[in-house]
């Protein structure tokens, strides 16, 4: 989990600010003529879906950490006080990530789908929002933070079981408020998280770590596998609120390219893939994506 640092812009300097710059309906009418002949659309999503359901996002307009980088994998692991910092400001974030509802960017997409261009979600994000909101054949690609998993046994767990054994073991901090960071986060100090009690797997004993693939941690492959396999047999890959900065998802990008397929990408500010993209929309994805599902809708 990340603590906050500087204000969200003190990467940007002014030759970046062009990123703010939407882009005209003119480009979301072209991008809509070029998914409407097509077949099977991939569509790969980020953080920029949900900001609107009140989960914020991890990167600035120039694709900058807008604060310091989550929790390594590593470091959950080997270090105690890692955990505790983690398991005290996801105690306090929790509850908003779990209420969390879906966006226009998600119900968009699960309109899209019920038509015959999109086939495949991929989605970063680890808030089920997608399905909630509709979408059929989904991979998350960095699992679900609803899910637990024992590192010793392999148990998997529900997170709001878990919520409730990490407010008895912490009653004063469960009462403790914070701003709300990405991914169920809160902003909390350190200092807040220190003698805070984690509770372990009641199976094993073993530690409990969120079904999630934490900075540091692989993708597990065969998820990797699937998703390419999805894509091979997609005719585009259409990229929606995401900067694309982390390998786990400018793979696809590149793949895409080296099949020969078109890439489109929707995102309010800079991507890893800009320079590949055959489109791109500089806009946010919860305005967009309804106005180019309403341009592929047949009229009744």
């Amino acid at each position: 989990m990340m603590a906050p640092t500087k204000g969200p812009n003190h990467h940007l300097n002014p030759d970046s600010m062009h990123y703010s710059r939407e882009s005209p309906p003119s480009v979301v009418a072209q991008l809509s003529r070029r998914i409407n002949g097509i077949q099977r659309l991939f569509v790969l999503t980020g953080a920029g879906c949900s900001t609107a359901s009140g989960i914020p996002d991890y990167r600035d307009l120039a694709g900058e950490w807008k604060l310091t980088p989550p929790v390594q994998w590593h470091d959950f692991v080997n270090k105690a006080a890692s955990r505790q910092r983690y398991w005290a400001r996801s105690l306090i974030g929790w509850p908003r990530f779990h209420n969390a509802a879906p966006a226009p960017a998600h119900q968009a997409l699960a309109d899209l789908d019920q038509t015959t261009r999109m086939n495949t979600v991929v989605t970063q994000n680890v808030d089920d929002l997608h399905r909630r909101a509709g979408s059929g054949n989904i991979i998350n690609l960095h699992g679900l933070l609803s899910e637990v998993v024992c590192l010793g046994c392999g148990e998997y767990s529900s997170r709001e079981h878990l919520q409730g054994r990490l407010a008895a073991c912490n009653p004063e901090l469960a009462r403790t408020s914070a701003p709300a960071g990405p991914d169920g986060d809160a902003l909390l100090a350190h200092s807040a998280a220190e003698g805070f009690s984690v509770p372990n797997c009641l199976s094993c004993g073993g530690l409990l770590k969120p079904n999630v693939v934490f900075f540091g941690e692989n993708v597990p492959k065969s998820r990797v596998k699937k998703a390419m396999d999805e894509l091979t047999r997609a005719d585009a890959l259409l990229v929606v609120g995401s900067s694309v900065m982390v390998f786990s998802s400018y793979r696809f990008c590149r793949q895409a390219k080296a099949l020969g397929k078109p890439l489109y990408i929707i995102n309010r500010g800079h991507t890893r893939a800009d320079s590949q993209a055959d489109l791109k929309i500089e806009g946010d994805c919860n305005q967009v994506l309804p106005e180019l599902v309403r341009l592929l809708t047949p009229a009744a």
